[in-house]
This record gives structure tokens, sequence and C-alpha cells, in this order.
């Protein structure tokens, strides 16, 4: 069996964010990292793909070894990265992305999938196939880091999803450092957040805010 991941603090990389802080991707990862990170997804919907395996081989090279490196979308990239020897952990699926059960077949056993579902209905399919390690359930509130992104449902409504999956559960769509508390009170089992470090002046600070945030949940 795999074993599983730590989820708790899982930030999802934004270029264009990272880009208007003056920052490249690589070091706003590696600062995440520093401050308290314990997963990264690596997201690029607007480069190619040889620019994204670029990258992705740089940033796994540079942190992967400490935290697993997780793919947004391209399991083209994520098999090209590991066919060159990069500690990359798995991808991270849309609804509108390849079947899970398909992507399983294709990287192997030993790599993870995490899924986004919004609906119960999304959540009891991701529990059936059998295939995934995790599902990120959202939105917590509207986001402007993903424009087909359902609305949102806030920190009781995503709570009220992840009861009804026994697959560990990650929140996802807008999150601050305040939701970060009451949403591992309420039993998720981690928290995405995008603009909360990409956005950030100082991500490793920002990063090192949120996994406290995060802590304080285990004392409501």
């Amino acid at each position: 069996m795999r074993p599983p991941l730590d989820l708790s603090l899982y930030l999802v990389t934004d270029d264009a964010q990272c880009r208007s802080k003056g920052r490249t991707t690589r070091e706003t990862v590696l600062a995440a990292v520093d401050g308290g990170a314990t997963c990264v997804q690596l997201r690029a919907k607007e480069s190619d793909g040889g620019s994204f395996l670029a990258e992705v081989l740089d940033i796994a090279d540079a942190v992967g070894a400490r935290i697993p490196i997780i793919v947004n979308d391209r399991v083209d990239v994520f098999l090209a990265a590991r066919s060159l020897g990069a500690p990359v952990a798995g991808v991270h699926l849309g609804q509108s992305d390849l079947p899970a059960d398909v992507v399983r077949r294709l990287i192997g056993e030993e790599a993870r999938i995490g899924l986004s579902a919004a609906t119960s209905g999304e959540l009891r399919a991701a529990e059936r196939s059998g295939v995934c390690d995790y599902v990120g359930i959202g939105t917590v509130r509207a986001t402007s880091t993903k424009t087909d992104a359902p609305v949102g449902l806030g920190v009781d409504g995503v709570a009220a999803l992840a009861r009804l999956t026994g697959l560990p559960a990650v929140a996802i769509g807008g999150i601050g450092v305040d939701d970060l508390p009451g949403l591992r009170a309420a039993g998720l089992d981690g928290a995405a957040v995008v603009s909360a470090i990409c956005l950030d002046d100082h991500p490793q600070e920002a990063a090192a805010r949120l996994r406290r945030a995060w802590e304080e949940g285990n004392l409501l």
C-alpha cells in the first residue's frame, strides 16, 4: 500500500502570481517548503509541455526528496519527469481530465492520484474508482485562480462534503489563513492554498503562518 501523504499545508503554484511578486515559481516553492508546506502541486495552465517539464524537473530536484511533488493535469509531463529520474509523487486531476482509472494504469500503483470534486456524486465516483489517494473538495469561496471553479461552499459546506467520503480530503478554493483552524477542526486532512503563499511578499513567513493556523485547529 502507498503510505499516506501529509496534505495539511498543500501549496498549488501559480506562475503568474509568483512573477507578479518578482520571484520564480521555484523560489516560491523553496521558501514555502522551508516555512512548512507539506505537499506541492505544480500547476502551469499556460505553459507548453517542454517548459512545464523543465520546471517540474528543476523543482523536483530541489525539494522532491523532502515533500511530495504532484503534477497538475499533465500525465504526460509526470511520466516524462519520472522517466528522467525526477522524484515526482503523482498527478492531480480535474473532472474534465483523463479518467482516474485510466491514469492509474498509465502511472502505476506506486504513484499518487488526487481528484478534484465538488458534489456528492463526484465524491462517490472517486471512492468507487478505488484508485484515488485523496480528493480536493471545494471551493471554499470564489477564487480567481481557476476560471471554471464552482461556487463557494464555505468551510461548513466543504466539511459536509468531506464527511461523505472515506478518502483523505483537502479543502480547495480561495483559502486564507483564517480558514485553516476551522477546516482542521471540521475534519479536513489539509488545505490547498495558492494566493495565500504565491501573492505574499514573504512566502516562507506566509507558509509558517498557515502552518501555525492549521495546528490551532487541533485545539478547537
